[in-house]
């Protein structure tokens, strides 16, 4: 369990200590303490599964921002063979926010991309807390461009809590530079496959997720904009960024069923950082289910199943001429009624 807790993880850190008490207790008085030991680890186990299984939206946000939670680098180290990185958007400089590079998976060459937070303060402030400037996205269209010139898939991994808004981003063309991604991808003829693994928040999220899959982990939120923003501009007050986040309708069971994602990965109860290989793993099967089914797709195939998927989210209805006027008899046969 990590130093870090969040107020829903305090009574399971009670039982392990209680655990651990007892195991030592029971080293150095060599009395035999089993039948407790394992009584309480199975009362550990089936209260995991009540608070994990049982989480608020607001919690699994929580849970994205774990700060020992995996990060991108954490992922490839786990996944990939042969990672190289590759730096520099060959017209302002390199930003250490987006990392991107070569790799194989089980021996299949492929271009990786994502956002990077760091651990330490000095980390997060050289890798600006993972929100990438105009030059980190160009940096991705690059390698993304190669990609499609040697026939790479792409693999991104989405964890900003949005792109960087200071005003030297905003000088050097943030919103065009992310404008640009989507354009791009949207008709790259190669397959794209991007996971949430954290925070997906708003346009920095995009900018590098038009993908033909996408998939999120159990715990992550992909989001228009955070739960902070959306309460300081709708209610006017940043502290009802619970029922914010309730209503923005976030996490990855509201998103599947919405059709924005294509599936959920599983996480180890408790979260991904308290086992990172297994989630990695359950990543990794993920990708390859995913390579496999689009690598039976042509160019023109993938680009236009990107296009097409992107286009049926947000669906809706207009009325008819007709259907308006029928609208409009009934609420006037109504009005009648009640008078």
């Amino acid at each position: 369990m990590s130093e870090f807790l969040l107020d829903f993880e305090k009574p399971v850190v009670e039982l392990e200590k209680k655990i651990l008490s007892l195991k030592v207790s029971a080293e150095h008085s060599k009395i035999d303490f089993s039948s407790e030991i394992a009584e309480l680890e199975e009362k550990k186990e089936k209260l995991k599964k009540e608070i994990y299984g049982s989480l608020t939206s607001w919690q699994k946000v929580m849970l994205a921002r774990h700060p020992s939670r995996p990060y991108t680098l954490d992922y490839i180290k786990i996944i990939c063979e042969n990672f190289v990185e590759l730096h520099g958007d060959r017209a302002f400089g390199d930003d250490p926010a987006l990392v991107c590079g070569l790799a194989t998976i089980d021996n299949k060459p492929v271009v990786v991309i994502g956002h990077q937070k760091g651990r330490t303060i000095q980390e997060n402030i050289d890798r600006n807390f993972g929100m990438a400037h105009p030059e980190g996205y160009r940096k991705a269209l690059r390698l993304m461009k190669m990609a499609e010139k040697f026939n790479r898939p792409i693999i991104t991994f989405i964890d900003t809590a949005g792109a960087y808004p200071g005003i030297a981003a905003e000088e050097r063309g943030q919103a065009e530079a992310i404008a640009r991604n989507l354009r791009e991808m949207s008709y790259l003829e190669v397959p794209v496959v991007s996971i949430i693994i954290g925070e997906g928040g708003s346009g920095g999220a995009i900018g590098i997720g038009v993908a033909n899959k996408v998939a999120m982990l159990e715990n992550a939120y992909y989001s228009v904009i955070s739960p902070e923003g959306c309460a300081a501009i709708l209610f006017r007050d940043a502290s009802k960024s619970k029922e914010a986040t309730e209503a923005l309708k976030i996490t990855a069971k509201d998103l599947l069923k919405n059709g924005v994602i294509d599936e959920i990965i599983k996480e180890p109860v408790g979260g991904a950082h308290v086992d990172a290989v297994e989630t990695a793993m359950n990543i990794k099967r993920f990708i390859n289910k995913s390579l496999t089914s689009l690598s039976k797709m042509t160019k023109q195939q993938l680009a236009d199943d990107r296009y097409l998927k992107f286009r049926k989210i947000g669906v809706f209805e207009e009325e008819t001429a007709k259907q308006k006027k029928a609208l409009k008899n009934k609420k006037t046969t109504t009005k009648s009624r009640r008078k």
